[in-house]
C-alpha cells in the first residue's frame, strides 16, 4: 500500500472517531430493516474494535433429563439455561421472535460501556426529559455521568435515561442504534432489532428471542459494571448544582425477596406484555431465565427458578 494511501486512512478514522460528520453511508440490512452507520463503509471491517468482535458463546443444545414437574408457564416464550453445566433445563418458544420492551436496555448499557467512561457527563435535553412512560426523574438541562444515568435505566427501567445516554453519545443517537443492531451482529444472533434504546413501541418493529435474550445477558454480566449495576436493591445519586437529589429502587426484580438472584432486567409494554429476565446464583449453579409476555412474571419466575435447582437436586432457598 502506497504511504498516501496508509496516510489518508489513518485520517479518516481519526476524524471518525472524534465525531467528524460521517464521510460515507453504510447500512445493517435485518428482516427489511435498515440502520445508518456511524462509519464509512471501507472502515466498518478494518476496524472492529469500534464494533465489537466476532468471538461469541453460544448455549448448547442439551438439556438436563429431570423427571421433575414442569411449571405451568403463560409466558409466550420462556428460557431457564444453566451456565455452569452448559446445558438447558426449560425452554418454551426458544426462537420466536416477539417484543421484548425494556429489555431493550440490557444493549442500551451495553454499548454504552463498551464505548464511553462511566464518568463521562450528559447534559439532558427537552425530549429526553419529556421522553414519557418509566423515568428516573430527569430534567432539561441537568447534567448526570453515565454511571448515574446507568442506575436509572436499569433500577427504574428510565426512559429519559436511555435517551440521554444515546443522545449525549460521540456517534449520536441514530447511530448509537445502529451500534446497539451491530453488536447483536457481531454476538453471533439473528433474531433480535433495536429501533429505540429505551424498548418503547411506536417508532418501529422491535423484537428478539428468549434464545438472543440469553445470549446478550450472558455477555452484560461479563462487565463487571453491568452486572454490579443489575444486582444493586438502591442506590442514591447526591444532589449537586448540576442536577437534583435521586433515590432509586429496584422494586420489581426479585433481589430481595429470592436468595441468590443478581437481577437482571424488567420490561413491559401492551404490545410485549410483563417481561423479565433473573440470573441466579446458588447451590453450586449458575442460571439465567428469561420470560416473554408473562400473565404474572414475578410468581412465574420464581416456579422457573425453583424447578431448574431441583433439577440438579437441589432445594430451593425459601422466598417469598
Amino acid at each position: 500500500m502506497r504511504l498516501s494511501s496508509l496516510v489518508f486512512l489513518v485520517a479518516v478514522f481519526v476524524l471518525v472517531s472524534v465525531g467528524y460528520p460521517l464521510l460515507n453511508s453504510n447500512f445493517l440490512e435485518k428482516d427489511g430493516l435498515s440502520i445508518k452507520s456511524p462509519l464509512p463503509a471501507f472502515l466498518t471491517k478494518v476496524f472492529p474494535s469500534v464494533l465489537g468482535n466476532n468471538t461469541f458463546w453460544r448455549p448448547k443444545d442439551e438439556f438436563v433429563v429431570s423427571n421433575e414437574k414442569k411449571p405451568v408457564i403463560t409466558a409466550q416464550a420462556a428460557i431457564s439455561y444453566d451456565l455452569t453445566t452448559n446445558k438447558f433445563l426449560y425452554q418454551k418458544n426458544l426462537k420466536q421472535k416477539l417484543p421484548m420492551a425494556s429489555l431493550t436496555k440490557i444493549m442500551t448499557a451495553i454499548v454504552a460501556l463498551e464505548n464511553d467512561d462511566i464518568t463521562k457527563e450528559y447534559t439532558v435535553s427537552q425530549k429526553a426529559a419529556q421522553v414519557g412512560e418509566n423515568s428516573m426523574g430527569l430534567s432539561e438541562g441537568e447534567v448526570y455521568t453515565l454511571k448515574d444515568l446507568l442506575y436509572g435505566l436499569i433500577l427504574h427501567s428510565g426512559n429519559d435515561a436511555a435517551e440521554t445516554i444515546t443522545q449525549g453519545s460521540r456517534f449520536g443517537r441514530e447511530n448509537f442504534i445502529y451500534l446497539m443492531n451491530k453488536k447483536v451482529e457481531d454476538l453471533g444472533l439473528s433474531d433480535t432489532h433495536f429501533t429505540n434504546p429505551s424498548g418503547l413501541e411506536g417508532d418501529g418493529y422491535q423484537y428478539s428471542t428468549t434464545y438472543d435474550l440469553l445470549v446478550m445477558t450472558k455477555y452484560a454480566l461479563e462487565n463487571p459494571t453491568f452486572a454490579k449495576v443489575v444486582s444493586t436493591v438502591e442506590y442514591e445519586i447526591p444532589y449537586t448544582d448540576k442536577h437534583k437529589y435521586i433515590y432509586l429502587f429496584n422494586e420489581t426484580n426479585l433481589l430481595t425477596s429470592y436468595p441468590g438472584v443478581k437481577g437482571i432486567k424488567t420490561g413491559y409494554t401492551d404490545e410485549a406484555g410483563l417481561c423479565l429476565i433473573t440470573y441466579l446464583e446458588y447451590g453450586g449453579h449458575k442460571i439465567i431465565a428469561v420470560l416473554l409476555n408473562s400473565q404474572s412474571r414475578r410468581g412465574e419466575m420464581k416456579d422457573l427458578l425453583d424447578y431448574s435447582l431441583r433439577t440438579f437436586g437441589v432445594k430451593p432457598p425459601p422466598h417469598n
